[in-house]
């Protein structure tokens, strides 16, 4: 049986636009050795070429199969709920894509469900209408809730606060679809074509990959390239199965692909 890798992206290959040590080797003996891997992201702007041109410009070359977003998730969840179903969408590229690709058809006149993603084109008038939509009967889907990192100069204000405004202002909890997540890991991981107990997720937060993951029955590698810090677990009631400085420290195959 094929044993695989869900991988987050920022905090675990790079962060920002800088490339952190070891990840590309990393990827590279993934590929020579024919090891099933997907990297998992929940933003839901870019499209999975957009990730992959973003990926080859630090030096690791895959392709658009070797990605799977947030969008895509949603994209495939909708179909499920309401097949050839009708959206209105506060979001851009990757997730207007994906959502054609689905089926699902997107408009501003009652639709099935009001759908929010990462982006900064959409305007107030254009949430105060989703809110309205939302009141008439309208389904609340959000990509993810990521929040803001709250850093100066931002350029997003993080889908959290966005989720939150909608939810305050209509009284409706929205659907999160993204990591940490179980519609997004389970989704995710069939796109792979694994099996729960073959399934291991690479992340750097305990807050979404490791909680999903967890949540999920697959193993979990915690790297320490990106937020989590070691002191950090103490304030969680679960732990990963293993704990790396960053991917290239991790030596294949895993102990329990041995068993």
């Amino acid at each position: 049986m094929a044993q695989g890798l869900l991988i987050d992206m920022d905090g675990v290959v790079y962060g920002g636009d800088i490339l952190i040590p070891g990840a590309d080797a990393f990827i590279d003996r993934l590929l020579k050795n024919d090891i099933p891997f997907m990297f998992m992201t929940n933003n839901s702007q870019r499209t999975r070429l957009d990730v992959v041109r973003k990926l080859k410009r630090l030096g690791i070359d895959v392709e658009e199969k070797h990605v799977y977003t947030s969008a895509m998730a949603t994209g495939k969840f909708l179909a499920g709920q309401i097949p050839q179903g009708t959206a209105y969408v506060l979001g851009e590229g990757g997730l207007l894509t994906s959502l054609h690709e689905s089926g699902i058809t997107l408009g501003d006149t009652d639709p099935d469900f009001v759908v929010l993603g990462e982006g900064r084109n959409f305007t107030l008038e254009m949430v105060q209408r989703a809110v309205d939509m939302i009141l008439a009967g309208a389904k609340f889907i959000t990509t993810n809730r990521d929040p803001s990192p709250k850093k100066k100069g931002w350029a997003n204000l993080g889908i959290a606060a966005t989720t939150a405004m909608i939810e305050e202002a209509t009284g409706v909890n929205a659907f999160v679809v993204g990591k940490p997540g179980p519609v997004m890991m389970r989704s995710a991981r069939k796109a792979l074509g694994l099996e729960t107990a073959d399934t291991t997720v690479i992340g750097d937060t305990m807050d979404t990959d490791i909680q999903g993951g967890v949540q999920m029955g697959y193993k979990t590698i915690l790297v320490l390239s990106g937020i989590t810090r070691a002191e950090d677990f103490r304030k969680y009631a679960f732990k990963p199965d293993l704990v790396v400085n960053s991917v290239n420290d991790i030596a294949l195959p895993l102990d329990w692909w041995k068993k």
